[in-house]
Order: C-alpha cells, then structure tokens, then sequence
C-alpha cells in the first residue's frame, strides 16, 4: 500500500470532532458517564494525565505500587462491593428524574461492563475454568438484581438486568468457549439453557445454535434441537418487550 493510499484510508476514519461534541450534548448524562469510563481505560497515561489535569490533581492518582492483573480476583472484589451494597445510591425521586439513574448505579454498571470486556479478552488467553468462573460471579449477580430486593442498585423506575445493556451476543459465545472446556454435557447444556431463559430469551435460538458449534459432539447432543410450541411462545412474547441496548459495547 502506498503513503497516498494509507493516508487516504486513515482519513477516512477520522471523527469529526464539532460532529462528536454535538452529538455528545444532546447524550444524556448516563451515556457521558459511561463514555468517560471507557475513555479512562483506552487513553495512553500520557494523555489521560492531560486530560484530568484540567479538572482534578493527577498526583492524587498515582498509583500504590506495581499491582498484579487478577481477573478472577477482580471479578469476586466486585461481588463482595455488591452484595454489600456499596454501589447502592438512592436518591428523592419525583416526575422529572423518575428515569435517571444513581451515581451509584451508573457506577456499577460501569465496572460490570469493564469486566465482562476483560472476561471476553482474557477467554482467549487465561485458564478456562478461571475466565468461567468470572463470567458466572458476573452473571450471578445480574440474576440477583432481577430478584428485585433492591439491595445492590437502586431504580427510580422500573429495574433490572436489562439496564445494565450487556451484550449478550458479544459476551455469550465467549463464555460458552471457556464453559464447553470445563463443564460436562449434561452440565454445559443446563447452565447455557438456564441462562438464556434469565436474560436473553429474545435471542434464544441464534444463542443455541453459537453453542452448538462451540460445543463437542457429546456437549452439542445434550443442547434442546428445537425449542416447544409453548417456549416458542413465550420467546415471541417476551422478545416483543425486551430493551435493546443503546450504545454498542
């Protein structure tokens, strides 16, 4: 490829950036918030570094010394956070920000998410059986805020795991991968029905057949071929409901 050619393609990728900040403004504070805790991740330190500088003392950041890359021991501080409601943010809600949410709850989702995208690198990398058991610490916890105790996150409105916007057909085939190493036919066709029924009914099907290629022929075996008259039912009508997340993970 020539200078002119790779010039060429690169500015074709270019952000407009008056484009973006306009964009950006019409965004709601939930979008921004989320969109600045990816930034924190993707900057290189010497840009980050310039970037906080305008607001907050960059030197109260420093870090404590080296600190390992733990997944897993990430994924259960994250657990031990929530389940002893340390995300957990009311606030007075009246008509005007019934839909907003917490910093709290921003917060949390936040984290989940930067876990889940940690999950999906490190299945191609890290102990199988490690990487499963972080996924499942994760999805545990969306099950228990569809429990509705409201004692992890709070919702001015309606609430559950459908806010936190996962991309479950992102995350999914990951996990099946570490799952279809470590779990037995019977075990790995189970969780994979057991979850999908939770929290991805709507795409049921499309899932099923991701985990059959995945899977090895005992596993794929044990899979349901075709789902009932009644299960297909039941999808139509809670697929009909089901959000869809609004910004691409």
């Amino acid at each position: 490829m020539s200078d002119n050619q790779e010039r060429w393609l690169m500015a074709g990728q270019n952000i407009d950036r008056d484009k973006l900040r306009a964009a950006i403004r019409k965004m709601g504070t939930e979008y921004v918030f989320l969109m600045l805790d990816d930034a924190i991740t993707l900057l290189p330190q010497r840009k980050l570094r310039k970037l906080i500088a305008q607001y907050l003392d960059p030197d109260e950041f420093r870090p404590d010394g080296a600190r390992k890359v733990d997944l897993l021991a990430d994924v259960k501080a994250f657990q031990k956070a929530s389940l002893a409601g340390k995300y957990y943010q009311a606030f007075a809600v009246n008509s005007k920000n019934y839909r907003e949410k917490s910093g709290g709850t921003l917060a949390w989702i936040a984290d989940c998410l930067r876990l889940l995208e940690r999950c999906l690198v490190q299945s191609k990398k890290e102990d199988p059986k490690t990487v499963c058991q972080a996924f499942e610490i994760i999805f545990s916890l969306l099950s228990k805020i569809d429990e509705g105790n409201d004692d992890i996150l709070f919702f001015a409105d309606e609430g559950g795991s459908w806010q936190v916007r996962v991309d479950w057909e992102d995350v999914l085939p990951a996990w099946f991968r570490v799952l279809s190493a470590t779990a037995g036919p019977s075990e790995y066709a189970q969780r994979i029905t057991t979850l999908l029924k939770r929290h991805h009914q709507c795409g049921r099907m499309k899932m099923l057949a991701a985990a059959r290629k995945i899977a090895t022929p005992a596993q794929r075996q044990a899979l349901p071929e075709r789902e009932s008259a009644s299960e297909g039912a039941i999808r139509g009508s809670s697929g009909s409901n089901t959000r869809t997340g609004l910004i691409p993970r």
